[in-house]
Parts: C-alpha cells; sequence; structure tokens
C-alpha cells in the first residue's frame, strides 16, 4: 500500500515540475523578445503576455500543486505562448 503512495506523490511531483518547467520557459521567453515583435506579429503586448505568464509562474511556487485550477490555468496560458505567440515572435526576430 505504501508503494502505491509513493508512486503517485512521485507522479505528481513529476507532474508539477512539469508543469512549472513549461511556465518557467515561456515566461523567460517571453521577457527576451523585444516590445515592438508582440505588436508586429499582431499578438498580446509584451506587458499583457508577462503579466499574465509572471502571475500563473507565481501562483505555481505559492500553490505546488499540480492540480490547483490556478496551476492548470497558467499552464494553459504559457502552452498557448509557446503554441502561437512564440512561432510568430522567432519568425520576426530570427532566433
Amino acid at each position: 500500500m505504501l508503494d502505491l503512495f509513493a508512486f503517485q506523490n512521485g507522479l505528481m511531483l513529476l507532474a508539477t515540475l512539469a508543469m512549472f518547467a513549461v511556465q518557467a520557459f515561456a515566461f523567460v521567453d517571453a521577457v527576451s523578445h523585444k516590445p515592438e515583435a508582440y505588436v508586429a506579429a499582431d499578438k498580446l503586448t509584451k506587458p499583457a503576455w508577462l503579466i499574465i505568464l509572471g502571475i500563473a509562474l507565481a501562483a505555481h511556487m505559492l500553490i505546488w500543486s499540480p492540480m490547483s485550477f490556478l496551476n492548470l490555468i497558467g499552464t494553459v496560458a504559457a502552452i498557448v505562448y509557446i503554441v502561437d505567440a512564440r512561432p510568430a515572435l522567432r519568425a520576426l526576430t530570427r532566433r
């Protein structure tokens, strides 16, 4: 029985760390682009993305549970940034 709970706790830890890594990567990437690139790519502005991703990252650091509502929303926002905004920004800046 204890092995089952240890396995479950290990999976939850892996999920938490993966979600944190995705959110941190998205935030750092958003910081690295110029504000003009966001406007040229016709995406949300840089301050808007930084607020969204920063709040998501801060909430994840405060609520270290992968199943909390804020962490799920923050991870979805980070994935939207990575899948939608990042390729458009990279196409403009050639990084």
